[in-house]
């Protein structure tokens, strides 16, 4: 039993120590890169775009399915003007485009 001990100290002091170097972010690192605006890009997957930005407020299809072989949706992100900063998206309308689960189209709005 004192040999388990003897062991199981040290790992846990050393898996303990390993949080410690996480470093806190200060405010003004967080104003200036709120969540929510990393870029999306053209071709990424719904679920990237959904990680980076958080669901839509609204989502339309917008084409039918036999024409393009697959669904058109349009996803809409509303611009937050509320904020007191120019975060990235919610600053202003976007409209992303996917044909079947990719990213094809993005389109800004001063909705």
């Amino acid at each position: 039993m004192n040999t388990f001990k003897l062991f199981l100290v040290p790992v846990l002091l050393l898996s303990l120590s390993g949080c410690a170097d996480l470093p806190i972010p200060s405010p003004d690192y967080i104003i200036e890169r709120p969540i929510g605006t990393s870029s999306v890009k053209i071709g990424m997957t719904k679920n990237k775009v959904k990680d980076l930005w958080g669901d839509p407020d609204q989502i339309n299809e917008v084409e039918d399915k036999e024409r393009w072989g697959g669904a058109r949706v349009e996803w809409v992100y509303r611009a937050r003007t509320e904020l007191p900063v120019d975060a990235g998206y919610l600053s202003k309308t976007k409209k992303l485009y996917f044909d079947g689960d990719n990213l094809t189209n993005i389109v800004e709005s001063k909705e």
